[in-house]
């Protein structure tokens, strides 16, 4: 093959390639255009907004509580014996006057039968005593006997009758040991665990009570406070003692273990004198009404105590976000365009954040979809009402 050959064949080919690169070129500006011109026509995304106004509030605080009986009462026994039953159950409702424990009382009957007898004995040497006295009296007036014997007579019926009140005193100590053997409940209420068995000695300096009966129509629930919580309450109330300040603390509500409010609201009743110094805090009482003995001693739960009420804006924690320990919402401007904007939290209530600063009255926030936002985008805004808000989900 001659050099002019290989020439033509060379250009050949570079007018193939040079005309296979502008067709390509070609097709792959077509299959771009569409997708530029549908992004350059997606329409902003529709998003729920909602006005921020200034909003009462009234915020609360929650402390650790513990429920007791307003009479938990410890049940011993008054005299040493067997327990020969056991007449209510751990965790029972028993009412004022029912029979809880029995002792044996056959020793107690026996001992109180021999009182009985030895009074009834006393009393009989005390009506021959009597008798003589009452025959000696006429012979001595008569001159029959002397004096002497009558007044001797007069000592011996004396001291019969001391013996009958020293055998009364017996009988009625016996009849006292005896009614002991028998324990009832002296108010109504809730049987706690019983650490006795039937068959068991117990008497009457025993460490252990046989149960503990807890008095439930008045419940007290105590909690604590720090120093610091403490000195604020005693600024957030007026009065000049600590006795006036707690007539002026609305009703507080009982958060039991499930998260859930107890039907009735209590009243902040007691503060203790003075600080636990190894825990840091001061306690306080507070009572609630149990008619219907939904709570029991030993019961933990929450008091919540409402602070005074606060004028701010309030906005959902769902319509902010966190960056390096800092709170942001996305703030509606101009053209309905977004914008990000640090906000300061005054408090937190269940939901939603009380601000302190970062957002004016009749400013609009981003309620919804902030994932899906950056500074500058615009977006269709959906006017929701923070009421309407507010209401469907309550702080």
């Amino acid at each position: 093959m001659n050099t002019n050959s290989i020439s033509k064949n060379n250009n050949w080919y570079l007018v193939l390639i040079t005309a296979l690169s502008v067709i390509a070129a070609l097709v792959l500006a077509r299959c771009t255009e569409p997708t530029q011109a549908a992004v350059g026509s997606q329409p902003a995304p529709s998003l729920p907004v909602i006005q921020v106004q200034k909003e009462p509030v009234t915020t609360y605080r929650d402390y650790t509580a513990t429920v007791e009986g307003a009479k938990d009462i410890e049940i011993r026994p008054q005299v040493k014996g067997i327990l020969s039953h056991i007449y209510a159950d751990e965790g029972t409702y028993v009412q004022k006057g029912q029979v809880l424990f029995q002792i044996d009382p056959r020793p107690y009957r026996q001992a109180y039968e021999q009182a009985t007898a030895q009074l009834a004995s006393a009393k009989a040497s005390s009506q021959v005593a009597r008798i003589n006295m009452e025959r000696l009296k006429p012979l001595v007036q008569r001159g029959v006997v002397s004096d002497v014997e009558l007044q001797t007579a007069s000592a011996t019926f004396q001291q019969a009758e001391a013996a009958v009140a020293g055998a009364k005193a017996a009988q009625q100590s016996a009849a006292i040991n005896l009614d002991y053997t028998t324990i009832h409940a002296p108010v109504a209420g809730y049987i706690s665990s019983i650490p006795y068995k039937t068959g068991s000695l117990v008497t009457d300096n025993d460490p252990q009570a046989l149960t503990v009966l807890s008095e439930t129509r008045q419940m007290h629930v105590y909690f604590s406070m720090s120093e610091k919580d403490f000195m604020a309450f005693k600024a957030a109330y007026p009065g000049g003692s600590i006795e006036e300040k707690l007539t002026k603390v609305p009703p507080v509500e009982l958060i039991l273990a499930d998260g859930s409010a107890y039907e009735q609201k209590g009243k902040v009743e007691l503060v203790e004198g003075a600080f636990d110094k190894q825990a840091g805090a001061i306690s306080f009482r507070a009572s609630f009404p149990n008619e219907h003995g939904l709570l029991r001693s030993g019961n933990t739960g929450k008091i919540r105590l409402s602070d005074q009420p606060i004028s701010g804006i309030l906005i959902p924690q769902g319509a902010t976000f966190e960056i390096q320990d800092k709170i942001f919402a996305f703030k509606l401007i101009d053209s309905n365009k977004v914008k990000t904007v640090p906000i300061q939290i005054a408090v937190k209530k269940g939901n939603y954040y009380v601000l302190s600063d970062g957002l004016q009255p009749g400013d609009k926030i981003v309620l919804q979809g902030l994932d899906r936002l950056k500074n500058d985008m615009q977006i269709a805004p959906e006017a929701v009402s923070i009421d309407s808000l507010i209401k469907a989900n309550p702080y």
